[in-house]
């Protein structure tokens, strides 16, 4: 395996446009490395023909300059996606089967630009989990290991961990991830890699299967902060189709990347400073304070009171929402079907449902049906949305005092398999500092900053005004430049 793999999709770009390789030698090396690097079980479906051809397509253009802003770039897409002709199963047995005949809008939108296709990345089932490891297909493996020999599988996040693990590993340049709340944040940090959850609205959800209406938002994860920029400006735009797109023209990020800071002011919210988190995340959210500074930005203390109401708000939303999204999966027009002999319609309900789903899946709907039931309606469901509006007012009135926040990325590095599995709460703890910024649908993202005294990544995490992804993805610059995360995982083929 040559050295392509470890550049980045600016690099990529530019160096095919130079001729300094062609399309193809991408791809082809791209493939190999998604063949190597079967053990980690990143992938569900591996598409080698697809990025093939869209590498001669590539090939061809360049010989007429009638080149695409990501011709010559092979991605890998997270089986939330709709993909036609290739199986989109959101990693659930009550989907394995399923081949769209239709393409989701944002893949659509990467393959008009160019793009080809790697394959369909694993993630937790139905985007619920925070370790890649309630799949059907089986948990993804870090490309990370611990510095005291032990050897252990880690996980790489969830629920967008087929995607983190990818990047990280040298089998996608970039890929596509979706936020509900952390996950494509979380996993990126886990990893050392950059993820970005856009503004709720800016990537359309069409042909993206539901977890949670409200929060799901599609983002790039890559390398670094200018392959983030360049992957987002290619999945935003309005789509007709999606009755929350926003109709707003899409930025030029890219060309906008600056990490001069001067003027702008970071808020650090006091509520994030929480008992039980390691002293080496707390040591890093100061040094990145100390980065910001130093890029320009002035440091103020924020107020966001309403922080330790949003993973209880959260999880209820999100199973609410869910329970009503996953009622579609019955067994009568795709996907799994179990019929019981004998059995009436409704047995055949129970019986795909109770063969379809995993564990973690039927916990979120039992949730998510008891809080929508009548009698609990009111008591959880509309008590939620209120806090809800709390925490994005708390959002609304910190910008008053700042332009962006910076906070840790997640509690921890990452952890074992199987460590947290037997404990949900541990588990849903993982996203404690992600979630609100989901609840208001800000643009939120996670840079590398450094890592553990165990040589894990650790991130830090940027939140930025509605619609303001220019700001975060400047601020993420500033910290990339100083932290000079250079770390990558040990060769694992």
């Amino acid at each position: 395996m040559g050295e392509l793999n470890i550049k980045t999709i600016a690099q990529l770009r530019d160096g095919f446009r130079a001729g300094e390789f062609s399309a193809r030698e991408i791809a082809e090396e791209f493939n190999a490395a998604v063949e190597a690097g079967r053990a980690l079980n990143v992938y569900t479906v591996e598409t080698p023909e697809n990025a093939l051809a869209a590498a001669d397509a590539a090939d061809q253009a360049r010989q007429s300059s009638d080149l695409k802003p990501l011709s010559g770039i092979p991605l890998g897409i997270k089986d939330l996606f709709a993909t036609e002709g290739v199986d989109s199963t959101s990693g659930s047995n009550i989907l394995k089967g399923f081949k769209p005949p239709y393409e989701s809008t944002v893949s659509g939108k990467l393959k008009a630009a160019g793009a080809g296709m790697l394959g369909k990345l694993n993630m937790d089932e139905f985007a619920m989990g925070s370790s890649n490891e309630t799949s059907a297909y089986g948990p993804v493996i870090s490309p990370w290991k611990r510095n005291d020999g032990s050897n252990a599988a880690l996980t790489p996040g969830g629920s967008s961990g087929g995607s983190s693990a990818a990047v990280a590993a040298g089998m996608a340049p970039g890929v596509t991830g979706t936020d509900t709340g952390g996950s494509i944040r979380q996993p990126a940090a886990f990893t050392g890699i950059t993820g970005i959850k856009p503004t709720y609205g800016r990537c359309s959800r069409w042909g993206i299967v539901a977890f949670a209406s409200s929060l799901d938002q599609a983002g790039p994860m890559a390398r670094d902060v200018r392959d983030c920029a360049i992957l987002l400006e290619n999945m935003c735009g309005f789509d007709p189709k999606d009755a929350t797109s926003l109709d707003l023209p899409v930025p030029q990020w890219e060309a906008g990347l600056s990490s001069d800071l001067k003027g702008k002011k970071v808020g650090i919210p006091v509520e994030y400073r929480i008992d039980g988190v390691p002293e080496e995340i707390d040591a890093l959210w100061d040094k990145g304070v100390e980065w910001l500074r130093d890029a320009g930005a002035e440091p103020v203390k924020i107020s966001l009171p309403h922080t330790k109401y949003a993973l209880p708000t959260y999880y209820i939303i999100a199973p609410a929402e869910a329970s009503s999204n996953l009622a579609r999966y019955d067994g009568v027009r795709y996907g799994l079907r179990e019929s019981p002999e004998g059995g009436n319609l409704d047995a055949m309900y129970a019986a795909t449902r109770s063969a379809g789903f995993g564990a973690e899946v039927k916990r979120r709907i039992m949730i998510g049906t008891y809080v929508l039931s009548a009698g609990f309606y009111d008591a959880y469901f509309t008590k939620a949305q209120k806090v809800r509006t709390l925490i994005k007012r708390d959002f609304a009135q910190a910008f008053g005092e700042c332009d962006f926040i910076l906070t840790p990325t997640a509690p921890s590095a990452a952890f074992g398999l199987n460590e947290k599995m037997s404990d949900p709460l541990a588990m849903y703890l993982n996203d404690v500092f992600a979630v609100p910024a989901s609840l208001a649908g800000l643009p939120a993202m996670s840079v590398p900053g450094g890592l553990d005294s165990q040589g894990l990544p650790l991130g830090l995490h940027l939140i930025g005004r509605e619609l303001d992804e220019q700001g975060i993805l400047n601020a993420a610059l500033a910290i990339e430049e100083r932290a000079g995360f250079t770390h990558r995982a040990e060769k694992w083929w």
